[in-house]
């Protein structure tokens, strides 16, 4: 099948760089949220990123027509005639099951269903929906618009030309798809993340400072960020969630949260979303390490 119309449930950070993207690639777009103020935000957001990159002169289009292709609607109804519905709501397995269940009937019988979900089962989510062969997983990273990556996810269930099919659009999307299987992590995070929990136990056992630990997997493994300035930036609320989901599947102590992260998000420390994380991210310019106080809540 071609795709031509894509709905995109939910227009928050994710959401909307994903939306973003689909427009930018020339695909009309249409994006579901539960209130209209949430997608004027997005929206708006969405403008900002688009203006910077036609600054830059790495747009082919001017932007009011990448625009065009764009349409906010709080009506489940407005997805009905959509190629492919791709969800990037809360990472909750019961409302992403929630809200696929609620638009199944709606969607036209051939579309494709895709979650953007980072560690939740693709399995377990499609069994929510009467179309299991006609759905998928397409994880994408943030920022949408920069990062290349998208994992391209498939069940058992899934057919191959719907699988070959959502894998062609992430190359038309100007991404550089992976193939995984639903399998809890899939590929990035099933490496990723005990590596970013062993940075988090190392802090806490006095092997070095934040600073010192971040310059020394930049500078000796030639990593773009180091493990807490990427843990700020993907959020450490959004981390402890994935390691309860990783560590309920695999039951490894290397997928267990340290408890210094569990302690940080029970005080609201998210990362660079809210401010304070690992570093104090008051000044984006010059971000301060918290090693005075979290010193205190380390092992």
């Amino acid at each position: 099948m071609e795709i031509k119309k894509v709905g995109v449930l939910g227009c928050g950070l994710m959401g909307s760089g994903i939306a973003q993207v689909c427009a930018t690639a020339g695909f009309d777009v249409i994006s579901l949220e539960i209130e209209q103020k949430y997608i004027d935000k997005g929206f708006a957001g969405i403008r900002k990123s688009l203006d910077k990159f036609s600054a830059k002169g790495t747009l082919k289009e001017p932007v009011d027509q990448i625009v065009a292709r764009l349409k906010g609607t709080t009506r489940k109804e407005d997805l009905a005639n959509c190629d492919i519905i791709i969800e990037a709501i809360i990472e909750n397995l019961d409302e992403k099951r929630k809200i696929f269940a609620s638009i199944d009937p709606i969607v036209k019988a051939d579309a494709i269903f895709a979650s953007n979900t980072s560690s939740i089962s693709i399995t377990e989510t499609m069994t929510a929906t009467k179309r299991p062969d006609r759905f998928v997983g397409l994880h994408f990273f943030n920022p949408v618009p920069l990062m290349k990556l998208v994992e391209v996810i498939r069940t058992i269930a899934t057919s191959n030309d719907v699988y070959e099919t959502v894998y062609e659009f992430g190359k038309k999307l100007g991404k550089s798809p992976v193939r995984t299987s639903d399998q809890t992590g899939f590929i990035v995070n099933r490496l990723l993340v005990p590596y970013l929990l062993d940075a988090v136990r190392a802090y806490e056992e006095g092997v070095g400072s934040i600073s010192d630990i971040d310059a020394a997997m930049k500078l000796g493994c030639g990593y773009p960020m180091g493990p807490f300035t990427l843990l700020d930036f993907v959020g450490l609320d959004t981390t402890y969630y994935i390691t309860d989901v990783m560590f309920d599947e695999f039951k490894e102590k290397r997928f267990a949260s340290p408890s210094l992260l569990k302690r940080m998000v029970m005080a609201g420390w998210y990362g660079k979303k809210n401010g304070k994380g690992f570093y104090d991210w008051s000044n984006p310019e010059n971000p301060l390490p918290q090693d005075a106080a979290l010193r205190g809540l380390a092992k």
